[in-house]
């Protein structure tokens, strides 16, 4: 991979964006996601650009947190920005004048998480990423794979604890009620993470939300590391719902690898460990027995080290002497 590409990862916060040439990430440009609208986040995304271009720039891969349709790089849906049948990559390409190719973030840092550099090293991953929300996304026999209309992985939506008594419960807008990213995700740990500082008042938590300061899911992950026991008792529950999720993800693909990425995955072992045992409870017996689950090796890095990763590929797919040696 010899080629200048830049990689952009979208967040529900922030942007960061990277060049990538011979499998090496250069250092991150990293800025707030202020998007009002898709207009004002194609106007960041074209300013870090610009900060990044060379002249022998080949082409740019943007990792958004939304339904894509790869075909045509048109964001469907989005929960976190305001991206709802938005031709991003026609826009974009008449914008930075030069190939674009869009996919969901997660499917972005799932394809970095199958390469060591610019090499594939497993052929089938199940990407989990824990952030504000869960995304997920998936490699399988050595290539991403979007299912029929590009949405494939959304396994933050899979459902893990729905209330079944009565038959199927009525759809309420998303996350719905008994899904991943409603009982595991960023957002939950949040909501967690206030209503047990009201409940103990001389924790970590409750402490520091004596002080005035708000309680978040970062703080969990803070606290928990000291050693604090509420904080660590929290870490466990979250670990032990991902463990659902990642087990029915082991059942249906049976895969190499389970990635668990994120910024709640900064807890390491804390989420880690809860997920392991409780994946490992409720796998079938006889599947995922080669299955490893693990931390992202390219943390916060995943998503632009993807993104840039899927523009090398797709330029290859459009060039049939090079797709012909793959």
């Amino acid at each position: 991979m010899s080629r200048h590409l830049i990689g952009v990862d979208v967040g529900a916060t922030k942007l960061a964006a990277a060049p990538l040439q011979d499998g090496r990430l250069d250092v991150c440009q990293v800025l707030p996601t202020e998007a009002a609208s898709a207009d004002a986040l194609m106007d960041e995304i074209a300013v870090v650009f610009e900060k990044l271009r060379r002249r022998e720039t080949a082409a740019v891969g943007i990792g958004v947190p939304a339904v894509v349709e790869f075909a045509t790089g048109r964001a469907k849906w989005s929960v976190n920005l305001r991206l709802a049948d938005v031709p991003l990559r026609a826009l974009l390409e008449e914008r930075l004048g030069l190939p674009v190719f869009v996919d969901n973030d997660t499917t972005c840092a799932a394809l970095a998480e199958a390469h060591d550099g610019a090499r594939l090293a497993v052929r089938n991953l199940v990407m989990v990423a824990v952030g504000t929300g869960i995304g997920g996304g998936l490699v399988l026999g050595g290539h991403v794979y979007r299912g029929a209309t590009g949405a494939a992985g959304e396994i933050g939506h899979t459902l893990i604890g729905a209330d079944l008594e009565h038959g199927a419960p009525p759809g309420r807008g998303l996350p719905q009620e008994g899904s991943l990213e409603l009982l595991a995700s960023g957002r939950t740990l949040d909501a967690l993470a206030e209503a047990t500082a009201r409940a103990h008042p001389r924790s970590a938590l409750g402490q520091l939300r004596a002080s005035a300061a708000p309680v978040r899911g970062p703080d969990v992950v803070a606290a928990a590391k000291a050693g604090d026991t509420q904080a660590k008792a929290l870490m466990t529950l979250l670990g032990r719902r991902l463990g659902v999720g990642i087990a029915n993800a082991i059942n249906t693909f049976d895969p190499e690898v389970v990635v668990i990425g994120g910024g709640v995955a900064t807890a390491g072992e804390l989420l880690l460990g809860p997920a392991r045992e409780s994946a490992r409870r409720f796998v079938v017996p006889g599947v995922g027995e080669a299955t490893e689950i693990r931390l992202a090796r390219y943390g916060a890095q995943a998503g632009v080290r993807g993104a840039a990763l899927l523009a090398d590929h797709e330029l290859d797919a459009d060039d049939p002497a090079t797709a012909s040696q793959r």
